[in-house]
């Protein structure tokens, strides 16, 4: 997830934690046709309940088709958003063809749609996915995912060192991070002129109903926890959340916060339906350079929030070597400078810093992409949750949602 390998230990251990968070990138409750009722019920389920699928056998050698299921804004588009460069190379140059689509609005909503046929072994469509730390370590506890070739993969000694070895997959055999990034705050600078440096600066008055947060609950709620001085990445009393979750029910209830969602809040920004916003760092770079440069994107005063996702091969996957050739390539820091430079997300990948600097050599120091020591000392990894925690704070989020 770091380009530059940061030398303090504390900075070192911070990147650690990342991988073993419990965080997700994004959530669409709104504006995407995923109701909360959906995302409850996804949330909810447990694990299988039979022994854990056989991997399928891979027809890669007969079969030069694979699909490729992510998230919204996370591959390098060309100036008309149709085609993606760095695909197109990958499939002109290995001969595979890969549909690309943008299928995950939310972890525990896309895991609602596979988890049965994963349970199965069944091929759930798509030969690679990418989805965040926490659910990656459940698909690898159930044994959802299938093992990796490294030999097929020799660029992922290109993975950032500091991220090789994670409590939910040591030695990296089963996932590679693809992308990681920050929770913060934003604002058109237009209609909020002084601008914002904290969460409570969401709560002014002069903002009522026309701010928006996030469907994530850890990047939400943790911005909250982190603003009332709690270290969100350490074990922390059942209360500390609760207070953040009655600080986000009075918001919701006196009406300050109008909007709560994961990617569709871009469109909010850009209607001016919100003026200010819990969000996403890439987002806001992407979203000024398709609507003009109105947003600013800051990481609060207290802190902000960092996460990572990652690449899988579902356990039903038929294509499985093909999808390690396509992992390979995007680990060639060239590549992976070209998606930085598009996504302005945190590469995983070693040497994309020195390539940036023949894409755009400005690039190579925005904190987005390539953060320093001092960055990262004010972000935080929302610590990894135990099965009860999870059930009990999701509920208690879900219930304001809700409207409970």
């Amino acid at each position: 997830m770091i380009r530059s390998i940061p030398t303090d230990p504390m900075v070192q251990r911070l990147i650690r934690d990342a991988q073993s968070a419990s965080l997700s990138r994004r959530n669409v409750l709104t504006g995407a046709g995923i109701s909360v009722a959906a995302l409850s019920l996804a949330a909810c389920s447990t694990g299988p309940a039979t022994a854990k699928p056989t991997a399928a056998a891979d027809k890669s050698s007969t079969d030069k088709n694979i699909k490729w299921d992510n998230w919204a804004a996370y591959l390098d588009e060309d100036a008309d958003g149709k085609t993606h460069p760095t695909l197109d190379a990958f499939e002109k140059k290995s001969g595979i063809a890969v549909k690309y689509t943008v299928a995950v609005d939310d972890n525990n909503t896309y895991y609602g749609k596979v988890k049965d046929q994963l349970a199965l072994g069944q091929n759930i469509g798509a030969d690679l996915v990418c989805l965040t730390d926490w659910m990656v370590s459940r698909l690898i506890r159930f044994g959802y995912v299938q093992n990796f070739d490294l030999s097929k993969i020799p660029n992922a000694t290109n993975l950032t060192p500091s991220l090789k070895n994670v409590d939910f997959d040591p030695g990296r055999t089963k996932s590679l991070p693809w992308q990681g990034g920050f929770a913060g705050i934003c604002w058109n600078k237009d209609k909020v002129p002084g601008g914002l440096k904290s969460v409570d600066d969401l709560w002014d008055k002069s903002l009522k109903g026309r701010v928006g947060v996030l469907s994530e609950m850890r990047d939400t709620i943790g911005l909250i926890m982190l603003q009332d001085g709690v270290d969100i990445s350490t074990k922390w009393a059942d209360s500390k959340f609760d207070n953040a979750i009655d600080v986000f029910r009075k918001q919701v209830t006196d009406g300050q916060i109008r909007n709560i969602k994961g990617n569709a809040y871009l469109e909010d920004l850009k209607s001016e339906d919100t003026l200010a916003a819990i969000c996403w760092s890439g987002d806001i770079t992407v979203i000024n350079t398709e609507a003009g440069d109105k947003w600013q994107f800051a990481i609060p005063e207290a802190g902000g929030t960092l996460w990572n996702d990652n690449f899988v091969i579902p356990i039903g996957s038929p294509k499985k070597s093909a999808a390690e050739e396509l992992i390979n390539y995007y680990y060639q820091p060239e590549v992976a400078a070209e998606v930085a430079a598009w996504v302005n997300y945190i590469t995983p990948v070693v040497g994309a810093r020195e390539a940036m600097q023949a894409i755009n050599p400005a690039l190579a120091d925005n904190q987005l992409i390539f953060p320093d020591e001092k960055t990262l000392s004010n972000t935080k990894v929302f610590r990894t949750l135990t099965a009860a925690e999870e059930s009990k704070f999701g509920a208690a989020f879900q219930a304001v949602l809700l409207g409970s």
